[in-house]
């Protein structure tokens, strides 16, 4: 798979995620980065050998348009149903920040299940794992899994939980993304 890296000068100091500790750190006004990935509404930036998630809201500290604000398109029917192939949909736009591949064809992804509540609000509850345990992204990704999919209409309450069991493997990844990778 051929992937352009971008060097860009940090034009405002801005909020960052150290990747794969998951420790929230400053990257400073005046760092020449190189953007590794721009997938979804984050980037990956490694600053002189560090990994940093920087989240789309900052995308102007790299000189970046802001993403679109998914909640403006939301459309809600008051108690409607949950149309899970929308949940999938948007799941899809969420990516690991070390591998450019979405949770979906990753296999990160175990189980979705939808839930009409006694006061007939919706909540999606999600089951997961990360590429490895010690991972410190697993936080960062549930949160993210959780914007996103609050954007789907009828969906008013999402829970994700993180799991290790069964552990992930690569043979978890779809044949789809196993061919970007070029491990096909």
């Amino acid at each position: 798979m051929i992937r352009e890296f971008e060097q860009v000068t940090v034009l405002r100091d801005c909020d960052a995620i150290s990747i794969p500790a998951g420790m929230a750190c400053i990257l400073s006004k005046g760092s020449d980065v190189t953007i590794t990935q721009a997938l979804g509404d984050s980037f990956t930036v490694n600053d002189k050998g560090r990994l940093l998630r920087i989240a789309g809201k900052n995308a102007d500290a790299l000189g970046k348009p802001p993403p679109l604000n998914k909640e403006q398109n939301k459309v809600t029917s008051k108690h409607g149903d949950v149309n899970q192939d929308k949940v999938l949909a948007v799941l899809k736009t969420c990516y690991d920040p070390e591998i450019p591949i979405n949770i979906v064809d990753l296999g990160l992804i175990y189980q979705i299940d939808s839930y009409k509540l006694p006061n007939n609000n919706n909540e999606i509850r999600i089951i997961m794992t990360l590429t490895a345990v010690g991972c410190g992204m697993g936080a960062v990704l549930a949160e993210d899994i959780k914007q996103r999919v609050l954007t789907v209409p009828n969906v008013d309450l999402v829970d994700v939980k993180i799991v290790y069991d069964p552990p992930w493997s690569y043979e978890m990844i779809s044949e789809v993304a196993k061919l970007q990778l070029g491990l096909l």
